[in-house]
């Protein structure tokens, strides 16, 4: 019975997202229907480093106060937990004294599919782990529909490992500060595909400052070492899917998108 609500209540979610059409020729596990789009094909994308006289919508901050401590810390780590006590002894943010835990990651280090936020918020920042609550609970359901989960096949992180204070939004500055651990973390969980949740996320990593509606449902090349080149996607934060029916068709196809790259090759 449990089962059969499972798959009922992931069906439930795809009719709410609009699906029309099966993923495979059978369905397989929590993969039943889902919605087809016209899913635009590989297009690379820019670094996310900028230079002054780079294109129009990339990025050119400054470096913020600390980026040399954050870049040397993080370069220092060799494993997972020696990143994440780099990141937790990190003295060049304030952010830790208004945060209450860590929020590290959540998922299968070394899974195919690495998927990155812009910050914890309540939830995770009592628990000390990435997406939870609402928003989280979507994200489960939608990875779910396409045969993921954090359990088995993902990784989740978010940029800042600190909650800012009153939930607000993260800073440029703030989030300039954290990126050299968000990429040295992508090099050391060993992601096959990378999945950036929301703008802030995106812009950050992308080093653009398009809206998220030029951004979302197109593929990227993003170097985060010499040799270490990674395919990337952009789509919208479960914490901003509205109950339009635009904004849910949207992400669908986002994730239509991801569950065909994860099975090529």
């Amino acid at each position: 019975m449990e089962d059969r609500a499972a798959l009922l209540a992931a069906l439930r979610l795809q009719l709410d997202f609009g699906a029309d059409e099966a993923l495979d020729d059978a369905p397989a596990g929590l993969r039943a229907n889902a919605a087809i789009a016209a899913a635009p094909v590989w297009a690379p994308g820019p670094a996310p480093a900028s230079a002054p006289g780079s294109a129009p919508g990339t990025s050119t901050r400054p470096t913020p106060p600390g980026a040399s401590e954050a870049a040397a810390l993080a370069a220092a780590a060799t494993t997972l937990d020696a990143l994440r006590d780099a990141m937790r002894g990190f003295t060049g943010s304030t952010l830790h004294q208004t945060a209450t835990e860590l929020v590290f990651a959540d998922g299968v280090p070394g899974a195919p599919v690495m998927l990155v936020g812009d910050a914890p918020g309540a939830d995770e920042d009592r628990q000390g782990l990435p997406f939870l609550g609402p928003a989280g609970r979507l994200l489960d359901q939608m990875l779910a529909s396409i045969g993921v989960s954090r359990a088995t096949n993902a990784y989740l992180t978010n940029i800042l490992p600190w909650r800012p204070p009153g939930n607000r939004s993260p800073t440029e500055q703030e989030l300039a500060l954290f990126l050299p651990f968000l990429r040295r973390h992508v090099v050391l969980a060993r992601p096959r595909l990378l999945v950036l949740l929301g703008g802030t996320a995106a812009k950050t990593v992308l080093g653009r400052r398009d809206s998220i509606s030029r951004l979302r449902g197109k593929w990227s090349e993003v170097e985060f070492e010499p040799s270490k080149v990674l395919p990337v996607l952009v789509t919208l934060h479960p914490a901003n899917l509205t109950p339009t029916p635009l904004a849910k068709r949207e992400a669908w196809a986002d994730w239509l998108m991801l569950h065909r790259r994860m099975n090529e090759g």
